[in-house]
Formats: C-alpha cells, structure tokens, sequence
C-alpha cells in the first residue's frame, strides 16, 4: 500500500503512529525522509519518492501537512495525479490536522475512502471532559493504575495535551516504581513539567538572541536528559510556534491558541507570547532545519548533540 492518511487533532497519537510505522519499515532510519509540504519543493518531494530504498524493499517518506500548500482547484488535481504514481518500493505516509466535524469532507479522506492502494486512519484528540478516562486507559498501558481522583487532578495538569499527560504518567509511574496505584499526592509531588519550562526558557533566550545563555541552557539540559529526549520537545515547540504564530497574524488571542493547539492554559499563554518574538519567516527557516537534523541524526551524519549546538550558536546569532 503506498499511501496511509492520519489525520484528526491528536498530534501525540499520530507521532505514535509514525513511530509504529517507521519500526515496521525502516527502524535505522537509512530510507526515511520527513518534510513539512509548504516548506518543500514539488521537486524535493518528487526526488524522495521515486528514489530507490537503500538495502532495503521499501522507502518511507512523511509529508506533514499537504492541504497548507495544495489549494483546491488545480493544485489539488495534480497533487491527486502525482499520488497515483507513487511507485511499489515507496511507503508514503500524510499526516494532516483535521477537526472531527465535517472530517469525512477532508478532500484527502475522500480521495483516501476511493483509492485502493491508500487508507485514512482518524486519530481525535479526547475533549476536556474525556481526558480523565484517556489518563486512566493510558496508565494501563503504560502498566500501571491511578486512582480517579489522581486522574482528575493530572487532567487539570496537562488539559487536552496527551502528549504531555503520557510523559506526566511515564515520570509518576517511576516515582511509585510501578508498586502501586497513582495517588493525588503523588501527582502533586511529581507532575510539575519542569523539562517543559525549561523549553520555553530556552526558546525565550534564543528569540532575544541570548547566545551565551541559550548554550548555557542547553548544555544543562543535556547533562539531565538525552539529545534524544529534548530533540522532539524542541521540533514540537517551534511547530506550535508557527501554528501560534499564523493566529497572531490574524489577529487571534490567547483563548484562540489554546483551542486551536489543544493545550493547557499555562502552555498557551507562553506559546502566545513567544510567536510575537519571530517572523513567520523565521520560524518557517527554523523547522526546516530542524527537520533536516533529525534526518541527519537518524542516519548518523552527525552527532545530535553537536548538531543542537551548532543550531543555537547559528539562530541565536541572528
């Protein structure tokens, strides 16, 4: 099958998803590409489809966000033209955020629903009052139990952010050691995302083009986690930037970033505040070399860390 739509508004699930995927298909990360479709040439995209994979039979590619650069009308049309011709040996994955109501109208679940070689998958993000039974079915997942107290006050935490709440789970499980239930108490000792601040303070001093200080901070979070670790909460921080920063333009408000992005109110006033500090342009810049480092961090081009380094010293000196 070479195409697989996951669309809907949970950006955590469908991350998950990709990951499934990319274990199936190509766990060293040698015959993967991922691009954002309105920072990527027709030509870029063309080029990794039809390459061969490299010791391997398949090849995957990830376009995020195809509908905000192919407009209906003819740019749709060829884009549907260049979809039936993607070949055998290339898996092509579309991510795409689609709001549950009227979803089944999405042009590319139509097109998806009429092709045989192509399949949509929806993935919605649980509504406030849901998130408390997510938070439960998430800690049996993650082989653990919470009281319902305790996942009423982690929803309270976290909102709709099910990215965040399954980190938040992931860090209280080893608090209680997997021993027992998840109690109030240990949430409230635990679930204070201090990795998260440290985020937004980075990103802050790299707006202000704080070089000394943005290094600094980087390097600290590094001797607490790994490149691993910190590398997805940046990418996922300047992706709600731009998001963030597209309802800025238009004149939005903080209430409209946190509906619109799904996120706690703390999150979103911060998100707020820091796409008033770059361009549009800017950001654009900033994800694209992002994206490429995570290709050249997969394939062992260069050292992640390094890599981070070398970002910092170049966006903090503009």
């Amino acid at each position: 099958m070479p195409c697989i739509l996951l669309y809907g508004t949970d950006e955590f699930a469908i991350s998950r998803r990709i990951a499934d995927i990319i274990a199936k298909t190509d766990k060293d990360g040698m015959n993967t590409s991922r691009f954002e479709a309105r920072l990527t040439s027709d030509e870029e995209l063309n080029n990794a489809v039809n390459s061969m994979p490299f010791l391997s039979d398949k090849r995957l590619v990830i376009l995020a966000n195809p509908s905000q650069k192919y407009g209906a009308g003819k740019p749709r049309d060829k884009f549907r033209e260049f979809l039936g011709k993607i070949p055998s040996t290339t898996l092509l994955v579309m991510t795409e955020t689609v709001e549950p109501k009227g979803s089944e109208n999405h042009w590319l679940v139509k097109w998806s629903a009429k092709t045989a070689d192509a399949k949509a998958e929806a993935f919605m993000a649980p509504r406030p009052n849901d998130m408390k039974g997510w938070i439960i079915n998430e800690m049996k997942n993650q082989g653990g139990k919470i009281s319902t107290d305790a996942a009423s006050k982690l929803s309270e935490l976290v909102g709709a952010d099910t990215r965040q709440a399954a980190q938040e789970i992931a860090k209280v499980l080893a608090y209680v050691n997997w021993a027992r239930p998840v109690e109030v108490q240990d949430v409230e000792a635990v679930c204070v995302s201090t990795a998260e601040v440290d985020i937004f303070a980075f990103v802050d001093s790299l707006a202000a083009g704080d070089g000394q200080k943005s290094q600094s901070m980087l390097r600290k979070m590094l001797e607490e986690r790994d490149a691993f670790a910190i590398f997805p909460m940046i990418i996922r921080q300047f992706r709600l930037l731009i998001q963030a920063r597209e309802i800025v333009e238009a004149r939005g408000m903080v209430q409209d970033v946190q509906e619109a992005l799904g996120v706690h109110p703390f999150v979103a006033g911060k998100i707020f505040q820091q796409a008033g500090r770059f361009t549009m342009r800017t950001l654009e810049a900033v994800y694209r070399r992002l994206l490429k480092m995570d290709e050249a961090a997969k394939t062992s081009a260069m050292p992640l860390d390094m890599a981070l380094e070398m970002f910092v010293v170049e966006l903090a000196g503009k």
